[in-house]
């Protein structure tokens, strides 16, 4: 098994809320985009909270979206050993570095974790001293929660911070 290598963070100054998943999948990684696969529903999500037809757009229309909007994108796991792009078969995982965030994103005021893989790693993130959410997964392995459930969810952490 090879190691993986995640994606490089979208966050700058202006970021109010950083949104942190676990590791991209295998499409993700592919396209070198974050939530690259076409059944994850973070764009759409985004897309109905802000009313926006985010996932039709360009990548570096939504990255430019996202920021405009005080949102960030990382992930916790900075490399990893997988096969397969679900969350379960994570290996050999190593954490992001989070001390520096706060520097580099000086009004950033929540985190919020995108699904249980990502908030097993909250203690990496609360020495930040902001508050720390668990939000419902935007992977199309997470199908027990219906879209407007999700939205709900998001919606309410992401309308308080941003």
């Amino acid at each position: 098994m090879s190691r993986l290598l995640g994606l490089a963070p979208l966050l700058d100054a202006n970021t109010r809320v950083l949104v942190l998943g676990s590791f991209p999948g295998v499409a993700s990684l592919r396209a070198q985009q974050y939530y690259g696969h076409p059944q994850n529903q973070f764009w759409k999500i985004l897309g109905a909270l802000w009313q926006m037809p985010l996932p039709t757009l360009p990548y570096p229309e939504r990255v430019a979206a996202l920021l405009a909007h005080g949102l960030g994108v990382w992930d916790v796991y900075a490399a990893c050993e997988r096969e397969g792009s679900l969350d379960a078969n994570i290996r050999h995982a190593e954490v992001n570095d989070f001390a520096w965030v706060r520097r580099a994103c000086p009004n950033l005021r929540a985190v919020a974790h995108n699904g249980g893989e990502s908030f097993r790693h909250a203690k990496h993130t609360e020495p930040l001293g902001l508050p720390v959410y668990r939000l419902p997964s935007t992977s199309p392995a997470h199908a027990s929660w219906s879209f407007d459930r999700k939205l709900a969810a998001w919606a309410e952490v992401l309308q308080r911070h941003t």
